[in-house]
């Protein structure tokens, strides 16, 4: 049983980790709603940890645009991929700085309470932005300068707090600061990548008890490979569309929530 939970977390994992829904805040969600409390698939280590399939899926994904070693690539190319994770690094610094601080002290706040407000806030904000901002002045990653980058990054330190969703939060500051639907989840998606490693060796060092090595690897495989569908699904979708849709998603996601844990208190 404690497998097919695990299985279940995997899919939940792959299709929210890219979303802006919050993958944690789903996660945190379904093991109440499992009753999950004590068990190893609802530590901080498991929520984590199985996020490492979905940041391999991106790897897989977008492995030419993310390889400046490419054989295929000008050298025009390679210094421009070079570029790019300059950005990101310095992206990754706030939310390296102010993770580390304050990593012990947000756990206290992984509750459904916290998850439907941020679920709330945040799908409110991508309504209100996408009705109000209109301008697109970054349309490709060699446009965005490093102050971009670095303010983008600062959004993404708002992902600390449980339900926010780290693809959400950087998605937001990318098109406030300007950049296109498509470019903001493109960055968004390369930002997990050194973080989402940082997040998971952090949380198995300080991690007290046994590892069920088992189920981590499941929910990391299954995650793995419902990421790669997903990763696809919402580059195709911010083509075209709005967030719009997942803004309202939040919401009543977030009252279905509410109204649940009001009945059975």
């Amino acid at each position: 049983m404690e497998y097919i939970k695990s299985i279940f977390l995997g899919i939940i994992e792959g299709i929210t980790e890219w979303l802006p829904v919050s993958s944690t805040g789903h996660l945190i969600l379904v093991n109440e709603f499992m009753d999950n409390a004590g068990s190893f698939l609802a530590s901080d280590l498991y929520i984590y940890v199985i996020q490492l399939g979905a940041i391999l899926a991106v790897v897989t994904h977008f492995f030419h645009k993310l390889n400046p070693f490419s054989p295929k690539k000008t050298d025009i190319e390679k210094k421009d991929t070079w570029n790019m994770w300059f950005k990101v690094i310095v992206a990754c610094i706030p939310a390296a700085v102010i993770g580390l601080l304050l990593n012990d002290y947000m756990e206290r706040f992984e509750n459904w309470q916290v998850v439907s407000l941020t679920l709330i806030i945040y799908g409110i904000a991508f309504i209100i932005i996408e009705k109000l901002n209109k301008k697109i002045s970054i349309t490709d990653m060699n446009k965005m300068t490093y102050k971009t980058a670095l303010l983008i990054g600062m959004f993404q330190v708002l992902s600390i707090i449980p339900g926010t969703s780290r693809s959400g939060s950087t998605i937001l500051g990318g098109m406030l600061l300007g950049c296109s639907r498509e470019l903001a989840a493109e960055f968004s998606f390369f930002l997990a990548i050194p973080v989402m490693f940082g997040v998971s060796v952090l949380k198995i060092i300080s991690y007290d008890g046994i590892i069920n090595w088992g189920l981590l690897i499941t929910g990391m495989v299954v995650s793995y490979l419902v990421s790669m569908v997903a990763i696809k699904f919402l580059m195709n979708y911010v083509r075209n569309h709005t967030f719009s849709l997942f803004g309202w998603y939040r919401i009543i996601l977030a009252a279905v929530v509410i109204g649940y844990f009001s009945l059975i208190a």
